[in-house]
C-alpha cells in the first residue's frame, strides 16, 4: 500500500470510527450522552464536539486561512443530532481531501499557528496522521464514559474497519 492509499485509508477509518461512536451514544439512555463526568470535556457530547472543533482546526491550515477559534473546545456543544450533521461533512471533507492527495503533496509542508500562539510546520501527511490519531486518543474518552453509564463502547479499532471496508475505496 502506498502512503497516498494509507492516506486514504485513515480518512476513511476516521469517519466510520466517529459514524460507530456517535451511533452508539445516540442510543444511550436519555441524559447519559449529556450527563456531566468526572472528565476533562465534562461529558460525551462536547468530548466529540472538541473533535469536531479541532477537525476545523486543521482543515484551516490546510487551507491556509484562519480558523477563528482562540480555544480548542467551544463553551457549549450543539445537540448530539446536530453535532453528528455537522461532523459528516467535515469527515466527508477530510476524505475528498485525502483522495486529492499524491505521494508529493503528502509531503507538501503547511505553517499554521496554534490556539495558544506556537508557529508550527507539518508535512499535509503529519496533519492527517494527527487527526486521526488526535480523535481516536479521544473517542477513547467517550469510551470510557460508557463505562459510567454503565454500558458497554463500541469497538472502533482499525482492524474492525479493515476487515469490514471495501480495499478497492482506498
Amino acid at each position: 500500500m502506498t502512503t497516498a492509499q494509507n492516506a486514504r485509508m485513515l480518512a476513511r477509518y476516521n469517519a466510520w470510527a466517529n459514524e460507530t461512536i456517535f451511533d452508539a451514544v445516540s442510543h444511550l439512555p436519555a441524559g447519559e450522552a449529556t450527563k456531566e463526568r468526572p472528565t476533562l470535556f465534562r461529558n460525551m457530547v462536547h468530548t466529540l464536539n472538541h473533535n469536531y472543533v479541532i477537525d476545523l482546526m486543521w482543515q484551516a491550515h490546510i487551507e491556509g486561512r484562519d480558523h477563528g477559534f482562540t480555544a480548542r473546545n467551544t463553551e457549549d456543544h450543539p445537540p448530539l443530532d446536530e453535532l453528528w450533521d455537522v461532523q459528516q461533512k467535515i469527515d466527508e471533507w477530510y476524505i475528498s481531501w485525502s483522495d486529492s492527495l499524491s505521494e508529493s503533496t503528502l509531503e507538501e509542508q503547511v505553517s499554521f499557528t496554534l490556539v495558544g500562539g506556537n508557529q508550527g510546520v507539518m508535512t499535509q501527511g503529519e496533519i492527517l496522521f494527527h487527526v486521526v490519531n488526535h480523535t481516536s486518543f479521544h473517542r477513547g474518552f467517550v469510551a470510557d464514559m460508557f463505562f459510567q453509564v454503565p454500558a458497554v463502547p463500541p469497538l472502533t479499532d482499525l482492524p474492525i474497519f479493515l476487515r469490514t471496508a471495501s480495499r478497492d475505496s482506498f
